[in-house]
């Protein structure tokens, strides 16, 4: 039997990392059912639900399949875009695997400061905000994704059940469900928030979330050349002195000797 979708996330693996036992049971478990496309650049795609029956199960007022992720190899190689540079220690820590909603957002494996590979969420930015840990090991990750939210970039939702939700009800995905439950030996929680123990977002001034703090570190930060460069093209496009002061962080005696 193919294990194509492995074998791909095998390879993109940082070499300090390797793929969970939980994700290589979840992988074989995909390809034996046939939730899998391969694109034109031969990349296997996994889900966790017959995309057809998925589109067909589709109505205004929800759909059958459980949770909608889509899993593939990306690795590293788009991380630069996400921090804003490139970062040899986001490279060595960080492997995307699953695209976990339409606009973009992301689900990767984490090498914490303690060694321990956890799944986190880079949200998309233009929609999903959400940046933190989603489960401290693979198998609460299975179990975050049988509960059976329509995409699980969206963290407002996270309170309540998705059985909940009155304005688009996502039916569970049963096979999936009695597959981790039977796999594993466990239970599926009613809540995102049983498992995803401080949801923070990108906008968030601070944080429990250890994934979002390590972020923190990396974000790039504006430099003095950078805010005199932004005030001078205000004063010469005539932006009052005073609101550029304001909005700046700049003194007046800065701001009046700009040319």
């Amino acid at each position: 039997m193919s294990q194509k979708l492995l074998e791909q996330l095998t390879a993109a693996m940082p070499s300090a990392m390797e793929v969970p036992t939980p994700i290589k049971q979840l992988y074989q478990w995909i390809e034996q059912q046939g939730f899998f496309i391969d694109n034109a650049d031969d990349e296997r795609i996994g889900f966790l639900y017959s995309d057809e029956k998925l589109q067909e199960s589709q109505t205004e007022n929800g759909r059958g399949g459980g949770t909608d992720i889509e899993f593939k190899a990306e690795g590293s190689k788009y991380l630069h875009h996400w921090f804003g540079a490139e970062h040899d220690e986001v490279n060595q820590r960080l492997c995307v695997f699953a695209k976990t909603g339409g606009e973009g957002s992301m689900a990767a494996f984490w090498l914490s400061d303690i060694g321990e590979v956890k799944i986190v969420h880079l949200g998309s930015g233009s929609g999903s905000l959400l940046n933190c840990v989603l489960a401290d090991n693979s198998i609460d990750f299975l179990r975050l994704l049988a509960i059976g939210y329509d995409e699980i970039c969206w963290d407002d939702a996270f309170s309540a059940s998705p059985q909940d939700n009155d304005e688009f009800v996502v039916q569970p995905n049963i096979e999936f469900q009695n597959w981790v439950k039977e796999t594993f030996q466990v239970t599926i929680p009613e809540t995102a928030l049983e498992i995803v123990k401080h949801p923070a977002s990108m906008d968030d001034s601070n944080s429990k979330d250890e994934f979002w703090n390590w972020c923190r570190k990396f974000q790039q930060e504006e430099t003095k050349e950078d805010v005199l460069a932004i005030a001078k093209l205000m004063k010469e496009v005539g932006v009052d002195r005073d609101f550029i002061i304001e909005n700046t962080g700049l003194s007046g005696a800065e701001v009046d000797s700009l040319e």
